[in-house]
């Protein structure tokens, strides 16, 4: 502590070993200080809770979002490897709507293409639809990487294979199609 009251100097933010993820430490036989999680006793329960109704909202151009296949499918990778209680539904629902919303805006690109009529002076501008698909991407992105590192820190079986970030442009040009 500085003699103003400020907090200067440490560790710097990232810096140091990274983790391990708990595949690897279970595999290396290092399990010490590492916490295992309890086998769960069977419980009866629904396969995927109640997707919210703003998930399945219709929309003002008339189709469909595919937010509610987004959370269907990432719930069920997630339940596949019994992280689906570490990981909490509102982060899912964010990560659904924001793929939604993504492929929205990557069809109106496709739809009214990447330049855009300035409203007062007529000129050529960018579709405004670019850096919102820009920003979309970013959030998608951040929300997976998240529920990726829940899933990369606590899962004791291997979590590879086929993941939900890796359908992306399969819905994206599914949903084109109208499927």
């Amino acid at each position: 502590m500085a003699k103003d009251g400020t907090a200067r100097g440490g560790q710097r933010v990232g810096s140091g070993r990274k983790s391990k993820a708990l595949t690897d430490k279970i595999a290396d036989g290092r399990l010490k200080g590492t916490r295992v999680l309890p086998e769960p006793i069977d419980i009866e329960g629904a396969d995927i809770p109640p997707v919210k109704d703003y998930l399945k909202a219709a929309q003002k151009n008339g189709k469909d979002l595919c937010a509610e296949g987004v959370y269907r499918d990432t719930y069920q990778w997630l339940k596949e490897r019994g992280c689906e209680m570490l990981v909490n539904n509102q982060l899912i629902e964010q990560y659904a709507m924001s793929v939604s919303r993504w492929i929205q805006c990557e069809e109106c690109i496709s739809e009214y293409g990447f330049l855009a009529k300035h409203p007062t002076t007529g000129n050529a501008i960018a579709s405004p639809y670019v850096s919102m698909s820009q920003t979309y991407m970013k959030q998608v992105n951040q929300c997976w990487y998240q529920i990726y590192q829940i899933v990369k820190e606590n899962c004791s079986v291997e979590f590879g294979g086929n993941s939900p970030q890796d359908d992306l442009m399969e819905r994206l040009l599914t949903a084109r199609k109208g499927k």
